[in-house]
């Protein structure tokens, strides 16, 4: 009879499958959890203990390590040799290999989680189990991954095919690299002193990064035709991120497959709606935004972010950090946009956003806090690793007796109530805009946007040019993500009809500029921190 041999840490859908494979003839070999989930199912189990004559030791960490697993994985069906070997050591062949590894990276994505206990999450008998009867594929058939169960009961209905084979042996060693660079990074966050490992600060750079990247699915093209693109599933740079955090995890419920652009543009649409607590919408083209907005519905905090800029929205890319319900999904599609991006999508509000089937609908959980989250970005052969920049002195209400650190008010005047409020919301998109950027903007909703120029003037002047606010800026704040190097800046701001302004000071000219800002009656607040988007 064939045998498979079953030691997973991941006990979904296990059932299932020992099932199928008993149904086929199969005897099931099986180790300490797993043999107990499949006896309690009334399965018939083989223990690995039965197979070696020896039993588990070691608090579990010697299980599978024996000659009479691994010569049983790695024996060549077609080598006489190999055969006549195993047999005369009564060792019996294992056809199926069915193994996922210990759950290192929930260990390590607790900070808490002390070195000893981290270290026991280290897998030694599961990956070389995997690596030995991947390496032997056209033999002995290897599975890694819970979703692939039901395509290897159809594959043995007939003879698994050498490209099916192959395919689960790439996996199985992916797996494996993947889990090693998850091993060599959590490690790398300790130091060792004369007798114990301690944490290092959560500034430390790391001498290298091992990790691997997983393919998604390739592009049709990058951002012009005549360029290659791939999406790939990232490593878990952010620490206490969820597993299916982010864009490797997401999933297109309706409409054309992503491009390049589109996965550009719904991951800076994303980055801005999740710095808000209140339902917040973002419609974005080019990766900048056209109109942001916050309200007391998402339906709401959708229009107010549309007709902010209606004229540009038209073809965007919207965000929402909330539920799409029935009533925003009524809104959305009563004009044309590309794509649309959320946490979650009602289920009453799917068949009205099938109206728009040509529209991408993608559900992504990206709102969730995340702390240490690193960011990597290519150059000409090299790679640049960063935190991500996220607006924490933002998560507090502003009062002039509240103000986060760093903050002051430089001005003669300070900002009114409705000052404070519209001038946290422009700083929170102001740091998702392109530099050299200027965004005006009330409580709730940006006015104009002044994206990517090289000189903060010019940003002005594009944010008056493209305004379509019905009465203009007039009685707007505007927040710039650098300081202002001239007062010249100051005077466009106010000269557009800004009352208040914020931006990082610092400059030699702050004199001048604050001068300036006296002169036109302008609150301005400095606020010691920069937010470039490069």
């Amino acid at each position: 009879m064939p045998s498979a041999l079953l030691s997973v840490s991941d006990k979904k859908g296990i059932v299932e499958l020992a099932r199928g494979l008993a149904s086929r003839g199969f005897t099931l070999v099986s180790t300490g959890g797993t043999a107990q989930v499949l006896s309690a199912a009334g399965l018939q189990v083989t223990s690995v203990a039965e197979v070696t004559g020896f039993p588990e030791m070691l608090d579990g960490r010697v299980k599978t390590l024996h000659p009479a697993i691994h010569a049983g994985v790695l024996a060549r069906r077609d080598r006489p040799d190999d055969l006549a070997a195993i047999e005369s050591q009564g060792i019996g062949l294992i056809d199926v290999v069915v193994v996922n590894l210990y759950p290192f990276e929930k260990a390590a994505g607790n900070a808490e989680t002390p070195f000893e206990a981290l270290v026991e999450e280290i897998d030694v008998g599961g990956p070389s189990l995997v690596r030995a009867a991947a390496k032997n594929f056209r033999h002995t058939l290897v599975v890694v991954d819970p979703a692939d169960y039901a395509r290897v009961l159809a594959a043995l209905d007939e003879t698994p095919t050498l490209a099916f084979r192959f395919e689960m042996a790439r996996k199985a060693f992916a797996a494996t690299a993947a889990f090693d660079a998850m091993v060599v990074r959590s490690l790398g966050r300790f130091v060792a002193g004369d007798t114990q490992l301690t944490r290092r600060p959560a500034d430390h750079e790391p001498d290298s990064y091992d990790f691997s990247i997983e393919k998604i699915q390739q592009l049709r093209y990058g951002e012009n035709p005549h360029q290659r693109a791939t999406w790939y599933r990232a490593p878990g740079l952010d620490a206490g991120a969820a597993p299916n955090w982010g864009f490797g995890h997401a999933t297109l419920l309706q409409g054309k497959d992503l491009s390049f652009t589109n996965l550009l543009d719904l991951d800076a649409a994303a980055r801005i709606v999740r710095e808000f607590d209140a339902p917040a919408a973002a419609v974005i083209k080019h990766t900048n935004p056209c109109g942001v907005a916050i309200g007391s519905t998402m339906a709401e905090a959708y229009v107010r972010a549309r007709e902010a800029d209606r004229l540009s929205s038209f073809g965007g890319i919207v965000a929402l950090n909330g539920v799409l319900d029935i009533a925003t999904a009524q809104a959305i599609t009563s004009t044309k946009i590309d794509c649309v991006i959320a946490p979650a999508v009602a289920d009453e509000a799917r068949e009205i956003l099938k109206r728009k089937s040509n529209m991408r609908v993608v559900i992504a959980d990206f709102t969730a806090a995340t702390s240490g989250a690193l960011e990597l970005r290519s150059i000409l052969g090299a790679l640049l690793v960063q935190e991500r920049d996220d607006v924490v002195e933002a998560r507090t209400v502003w009062t002039l007796g509240t103000l986060p650190e760093g903050f002051r008010v430089v001005s003669q005047r300070p900002p009114t109530t409705d000052e404070w409020g519209a001038l946290r919301f422009s700083w929170q998109v102001c740091a998702h805009v392109k530099s050299n950027s200027v965004v005006f903007a009330g409580p709730e909703q940006t006015l104009a946007v002044g994206a990517g120029q090289m000189s903060r003037v010019d940003a002005v002047r594009v944010a008056v040019m493209t305004t379509r606010a019905p009465h203009g800026l007039v009685g707007s704040v505007a927040a710039t993500d650098g300081f202002f190097p001239f007062r010249d800046g100051v005077d466009a701001v106010a000269a557009a009809g800004a009352t208040a302004v914020i931006h990082p000071g610092g400059s030699l000219r702050d004199e001048e500029v604050i001068a300036a800002a006296d002169e036109h009656g302008l609150a301005m607040v400095f606020t010691g921190r920069r937010h470039f988007r490069h």
